[in-house]
């Protein structure tokens, strides 16, 4: 994971409706956080409130996100307002977005968290897995517990993420990643079968099984999502990946930071292993790799590559 990012997620029984509502008002973090109690508003959508990582206050701010897939909201945080260098997207996953056909009742939280890494201190990224592990499991628990629930809930699917960050402009990134017609440059276990269109097309993966490919690309808060979805038609087997690509001066807050962030979700079935796409957060790994090699060669850098997958602020 790339080391200024670290995402979190839960299944949790109840609506995606539910869980939004209860998510947009910034006076809940105090019933399922550590220590973010909100003492003071400023208005409808900011609070001055304690935090569990830091010895005083925060400003917290929070904004919707406006899309038809799912729902979700976005966390700020900051010593003074307008200048936040925590951002925290929050995606509410429906079941049958997962699975169209499915019946499962719920939602799957994912939780991204995005720290610059000129302002945090080391107790923030030390203590970010610890704490937010174990708020996502209150806030689960909060919300069963007000649909009358007694223990955790299991869900069908866990999600999971592979991030990388890739000093490129983020237009280039988003019109080469959009077109399917590169995929096989960036993914090494695909071939072309047949005539392939900008945002569909069918391929043949590593064991020639016909895989259809179908990409839509969507604008969010200044950054960008690309569904990527991976159909088997002999066996009737989707998986679907959303991807998304942020702006490092977005999620930092840092207008001097070059290039974007690279996100990927997976869904695996809980207890069930995949016999056809990928198989493990490994094989996004590996394409998130071959991803920043190619982009910062096509945008003329071949410096940053070799320094890792995570970003690292320029020193004046």
């Amino acid at each position: 994971m790339e080391s200024n990012t670290f995402a979190t997620s839960a299944y949790i029984a109840t609506s995606p409706e539910t869980a939004f509502k209860f998510l947009c008002r910034l006076e809940t973090l105090d019933e399922w956080t550590i220590n973010c109690r909100m003492l003071e508003k400023v208005d409808d959508n900011t609070w001055i409130g304690t935090c569990a990582g830091y010895q005083n206050n925060l400003y917290y701010h929070l904004k919707k996100i406006e899309n038809p897939l799912f729902m979700g909201i976005e966390w700020y945080c900051g010593f003074t307002p307008d200048n936040y260098f925590h951002w925290y997207p929050v995606l509410l996953f429906p079941t049958n977005y997962i699975e169209p056909e499915s019946k499962e009742q719920g939602v799957y939280f994912h939780w991204i968290s995005f720290v610059d890494p000129k302002r945090r201190t080391p107790m923030i990224m030390e203590g970010i897995r610890t704490v937010h592990m174990c708020e996502s499991r209150s806030l689960k628990a909060s919300l069963e517990r007000n649909q009358g629930i007694k223990e955790a809930a299991q869900g069908q699917y866990t999600v999971d993420s592979d991030t990388i960050y890739i000093d490129a402009p983020i237009e280039l990134a988003l019109e080469y990643l959009a077109d399917i017609r590169n995929i096989e440059n960036w993914s090494h276990m695909l071939r072309s079968h047949g005539e392939i269109a900008h945002q569909s097309g069918n391929f043949l993966d590593e064991y020639n099984q016909t895989v259809k490919i179908t990409f839509r690309t969507h604008t969010l808060n200044n950054y960008y999502l690309i569904e990527q979805d991976y159909l088997y038609p002999d066996y009737q087997f989707l998986q679907r990946s959303p991807t998304l690509l942020i702006p490092c001066s977005r999620a930092f807050n840092d207008l001097s930071a070059r290039g974007f962030i690279l996100h990927r979700i997976a869904f695996w079935q809980l207890g069930k292993a995949n016999r056809h796409g990928k198989l493990q957060i490994e094989d996004y790994g590996a394409e998130n790799m071959n991803i920043k090699r190619l982009l910062e060669a096509k945008a003329g850098n071949f410096e940053t590559f070799a320094r890792g997958i995570s970003y690292i602020p320029t020193v004046a």
